[in-house]
């Protein structure tokens, strides 16, 4: 085992152990640390006498300090030459041989690892591992059962270091310095005692004289001399009695101070005043005491206190003209106790709450408790803050809060905490600034909301960067956004799904006064529908369940900006009554809020569904449709646009080959006749998605499509009426839904379900079953 307490060989008899000691060695180390009183001295030659007998690299001098370890001295070796340091302040447990030396210290025992590198009781002492010594040895100085320090030694080179003969000596040492540490102590003490004694006298700052009960003054001192200016003769003299210098309003407190020296021997240092030979005053700090009990003669001790009365003159000066600065800074500055008593606040600080200096002192509560100074949000985790940094040694920190204000409203701040400590690291003061953040706060929210709508308009990107095209159709429809962009009015897109609404929102954006602001996006039947209105909205913290915190709608994150409400027509009844409120009176609130909030924002909705339609079937409101259908612009479908689609073609193969790192030149004269003839019922979002899927299949610079990718086989426009083609369309899309239906059972929507299948969404599949009178019932499992 390579940790065991000595003996370590126990057949080794201590006849034998003593025949390998060095009679001379021994008596060499225990006189190398006896008779030295001068600690430092005492350290040193404790170190390098440890050190040189156990053949040591390196070894510490550990003295206990409460529960804390301190490092009193480190001794290292270069070659022959052995270094002492002294080190100023304390060492942390991190820096020590934690779990040895506590055990040492709490055992008593020694301890030797002759290989610190195998498996032992304090492997898992980060600092031995990191130092990796082959060979340790840590002892107690022990003077009569009372530990005064631990004596640690580490080897780097040898293994089984530290021989008996080696230990045998340590131990006397050991003892012997433990006996000579602790009287160096007390000389220590008893020294420092005495020298300010000494240096008290030698100093002359302290007045001597001796009196009796007469009134003369038999002897005085230098010190005193000087103090009050008079001579010695003249001091001395019949003609002056020492009651001469006193001022009269100091007469009825020398007397009881009299009084009580006689009754008692001595008498408690007291201030007053003497004269001085020119009449002046000098304050002094006055005690005395009788020679003998009931003598006549005893001895005075006055202190000049005029330079600490000018001193405390001062302070009050600078006190008074430092509270007039800080008064005039412009932030929140406070001062509180070690536990967070209130002390002192700025009068900016005393102006926003709307206190006094003792009101705000008296109000219930510590620095973070108290209900009236803190916002609700900020006092738990406040507290903790300070809680954690109030221990012995803490550090300054700082932490955003909100302040409550005079008129009940609240503002953020920067609080920066600033502890001052005592000798012994017990903290006496915190010093505390706080400066408004309010603007910048605000400023953050609404970054946030923009880099939030950046994001989304990113992550939802449109079906392409630009509209592209050169049909009648789309040309009108280019033509009412150039006219509505400038203005705010609302405008409602409709038109079949894939058909690009969001594109054309996003241009009314780019083209309006309003482009330099947030374009945010709120697809409504992306929300679950009891989530829509916090989702527009927001909401307060505990507004609902797992409302824990505050939470900004989509409306206050487009302030100034553009909301795009697509699929509104999907909105609950409920939500569409707010909806209305925002239009009509531009303002709203937050779920479970009570203040009204402003709306500056321009609504864009779009819908594929029917909304007249709607509104005769009672699920949607005849007044919000007329508030939304200020602008309408309808986006005409991909089959109505089929001078478009060589354009569209190039455009995506474009886009995606340059992705995919492919050079496709041409296009099959086939593929765009089928691409032009099928009646692409998935409008734009199902062309863009069969072109992305053929350039990645495409392996020539000849595009081509396989037909089988369509969802249903092109019909050509004949001779006849528009009406038979709007009945064919109507039974091949009757023909595709049913398909879809059947083969997923008559699910509709999910990642399993019939829209998904069909790439469309899942509010424009019911309105198409609906408008097919199609029973989706009759093809579940």
């Amino acid at each position: 085992m390579p940790a065991m307490d000595l003996p370590r060989h126990k057949s080794e008899s201590k006849q034998a152990l003593e025949a390998h000691l060095d009679l001379a060695t021994v008596i060499k180390v225990s006189q190398a640390v006896s008779g030295e009183m001068v600690l430092e001295k005492l350290i040193d030659r404790l170190m390098r006498a440890a050190i040189e007998q156990a053949g040591a690299e390196r070894g510490l001098l550990i003295v206990p300090r409460g529960d804390d370890l301190r490092i009193e001295a480190e001794a290292t070796t270069s070659g022959e030459d052995v270094t002492v340091h002294l080190p100023d302040g304390p060492h942390t447990a991190v820096a020590l041989p934690e779990m040895l030396v506590r055990h040492v210290m709490r055992t008593q025992e020694t301890v030797i690892l002759d290989d610190a590198s195998s498996q032992n009781p304090y492997s898992a002492d980060p600092y031995i591992a990191q130092r990796r010594a082959r060979s340790i040895l840590c002892l107690a100085l022990v003077k009569q059962g009372k530990l005064i320090s631990a004596l640690y030694l580490e080897n780097h080179l040898t293994l089984r270091a530290f021989t008996p003969d080696r230990v045998t000596v340590l131990k006397v040492l050991a003892s012997q310095a433990a006996i000579s540490l602790e009287n160096s102590q007390l000389y220590r003490d008893l020294e420092d005692r005495e020298g300010k004694i000494r240096r008290l006298v030698d100093a002359n700052i302290l007045g001597i004289f001796i009196w009796n009960v007469e009134g003369a003054i038999v002897e005085a001192n230098e010190a005193f001399l000087r103090m009050v200016q008079y001579s010695r003769e003249d001091l001395l003299s019949d003609r002056l009695r020492w009651t001469d210098l006193r001022p009269d309003e100091w007469r009825e407190r020398g007397e009881r101070a009299l009084a009580e020296l006689k009754a008692t021997g001595a008498a408690q240092p007291f201030e007053r005043e003497f004269f001085r030979k020119d009449g002046t005053r000098v304050p002094a700090l006055m005690g005395g005491a009788l020679f003998q009990e009931g003598g006549n003669e005893g001895v005075a001790f006055v202190l000049d206190l005029s330079e600490q009365k000018r001193a405390e003159e001062k302070i009050r000066e600078q006190e008074s003209e430092l509270r007039q600065i800080v008064d005039l800074v412009p932030q929140v500055v406070a001062v509180f106790g070690p536990g967070g008593e209130r002390l002192y606040a700025n009068r900016i600080g005393l102006d926003y709450a709307g206190l006094s200096l003792e009101e705000w002192r008296q109000a219930p509560g510590n620095a973070f408790s108290s209900p009236s100074f803190f916002h609700t949000d900020d006092r738990e985790r406040a507290a903790r803050t300070f809680y954690e940094s109030a221990r012995p040694g803490g550090s300054a920190f700082e932490l955003e809060l909100r302040l409550r204000k005079r008129d009940g409203t609240y503002r953020w701040f920067l609080a920066r905490y600033n502890p001052l400590s005592d000798k012994q690291g017990q903290i006496t003061r915190w010093y505390v600034a706080f400066t408004d953040i309010e603007d910048r706060k605000q400023a953050e929210d609404r970054l946030r909301g923009e880099n939030f709508a950046l994001r989304e308009e990113i992550d939802k990107a449109s079906m392409f960067e630009e509209i592209v095209g050169v049909s009648p159709a789309l040309q009108t429809v280019l033509s009412r956004i150039s006219k509505v962009a400038p203005s705010d009015s609302t405008v409602l897109i409709t038109g079949e799904t894939g058909t690009g609404k969001e594109l054309v929102a996003r241009a009314i954006h780019r083209r309006s006064d309003r482009s330099s602001r947030a374009f945010v996006s709120v697809n409504c039947t992306a929300v679950p529908r009891d989530l829509i209105a916090s989702e527009l909205f927001g909401h307060e913290k505990g507004a609902f369940t797992g409302a824990t915190q505050q939470r900004l709608g989509r409306f206050e994150l487009a302030n100034g900006g553009t909301l795009f409400l697509d699929e509104v027509g999907e909105l609950p009844a409920e939500t569409q009554i707010a909806l209305l409120r925002v239009l009509q009176e531009h303002e709203f609130e937050r779920v479970g809020g009570t203040h009204p909030i402003r709306a500056d924002v321009r609504m864009i909705a779009a819908t594929n569904r029917d909304l007249q339609a709607a509104i005769s079937a009672g699920s949607f409101r005849s007044d919000l449709f007329y508030r939304l259908h200020v602008f309408p612009i309808e986006i005409p479908p991909l089959r109505e646009r089929k001078e478009d689609i060589p354009l569209l073609v190039e455009y995506f193969i474009d886009r995606y080959a340059r992705k995919a790192g492919k050079h496709i030149t041409t296009v099959e004269k086939k593929t765009l006749q089928v691409l032009q003839s099928y009646l692409w019922p998935g409008n734009i979002r199902e062309l863009q998605n069969v072109i992305e899927r053929s350039v990645i299949v495409c392996e020539t610079e000849n595009f081509s499509v396989d037909e089988s990718w369509l969802s249903q086989r092109p019909v050509k426009k004949s001779a006849g009426s528009q009406l038979y083609l709007s009945e064919k369309v109507a039974a091949q899309e009757k023909e595709i839904i049913e398909a879809a239906l059947r083969e997923c059972h008559g699910r509709v929507f999910g990642p399993s379900g019939a829209a998904a299948k069909l790439g469309i969404a899942r509010s424009t599949l019911e309105s198409k079953i609906r408008s097919l009178k199609i029973d989706k019932k009759r093809f579940q499992a």
